[in-house]
């Protein structure tokens, strides 16, 4: 078929993609282009084509902000600057979360004390919260099976959770910090959160999820970050771990995404894989070009 052979050419990867099916795919092009040869269409052709076909199919979905947005990625000095700027906020730890393990916000708020293996280093993603006016704030399942995972945490972070782990035990006996007491005699209720609303003092009840990225965005402004989101910590992640040269496939398991995108969002993010190459192949074009 002709009709097939053109899907990949130019503009016309755009319309077979808007196409319902095949068979209507190959109506359209047949109707317009059905008379020529395939060597004899040339650019012209098929810019006729897409301007007699615009308004009769339906435009192709841009893609929503979130996942496929690649937003901003921050250096190391400038991830130093921003998550000590939060260390007298009540976010710091959640911040702290997100920068060190890529995961979603959503992701992090809905995180139990239960998902935390202190002897392994891991945290266990498993659900997500979800903020709606018909339900307001509720649990929820993974999007997809890859955004169910076990990720392994560094010695620092861990130190950090369980710090505040040890806040809530606290909390729950109702004894002041750094007061004498065996907290292991303490148990959290089932389903605590990590990162609760705690008016009331209940650990499980969620944080309002735009609320922390309200909070989130107001206070990176005052410390110079205007513009910077919380989804932004994630893609903040992605990128200086591949500029450090892990494989993609490793950290997209780690986040839970799809290794395609996150090489399409990294490009546009960052030049300095491009100038790694560089550098690599300048190293053996010396020992042949130099010689």
């Amino acid at each position: 078929m002709q009709s097939a052979a053109l899907v990949d050419h130019g503009k016309l990867s755009a319309i077979a993609a808007a196409s319902v099916t095949n068979k209507s795919c190959e109506r359209t092009f047949c109707r317009h282009l059905g008379d020529f040869k395939l060597q004899d269409i040339d650019s012209v052709e098929i810019d006729k084509l897409y301007i007699s076909l615009e308004g009769k199919i339906a435009p192709r979905k841009t893609p929503s902000a979130g996942e496929s947005d690649h937003g901003v990625a921050l250096d190391d000095e400038q991830l130093r600057k921003l998550v000590r700027g939060f260390k007298d906020n009540q976010l710091y730890a959640i911040v702290s979360v997100a920068a060190f393990t890529g995961m979603r916000r959503n992701e992090i708020l809905a995180l139990r004390w239960s998902d935390l293996d202190a002897a392994k280093k891991t945290l266990r993603i498993e659900r997500a919260l979800e903020e709606t006016k018909q339900h307001g704030i509720r649990f929820k399942g993974p999007k997809r099976e890859s955004h169910k995972r076990t990720i392994t945490i560094d010695d620092d972070l861990l130190a950090l959770l369980l710090a505040e782990r040890d806040k809530h035990l606290r909390l729950i006996a109702g004894i002041p910090e750094g007061a004498p007491v065996d907290l292991g005699l303490i148990k959290l209720p089932d389903g605590a959160l990590m990162f609760p609303n705690l008016i009331g003092g209940d650990l499980t009840t969620p944080r309002f999820t735009r609320q922390t990225s309200t909070t989130f965005i107001r206070k990176a402004s005052k410390l110079g970050f205007k513009g910077l989101r919380f989804h932004d910590l994630r893609g903040t992640h992605e990128t200086l771990l591949l500029d450090n040269g892990v494989p993609v496939h490793v950290l997209a398991d780690r986040c839970g995404h799809d290794p395609a995108m996150l090489l399409r969002t990294y490009a546009k993010r960052t030049h300095k894989a491009d100038k790694s190459a560089a550098t690599v192949i300048g190293s053996i074009s010396k020992g042949i070009l130099g010689g």
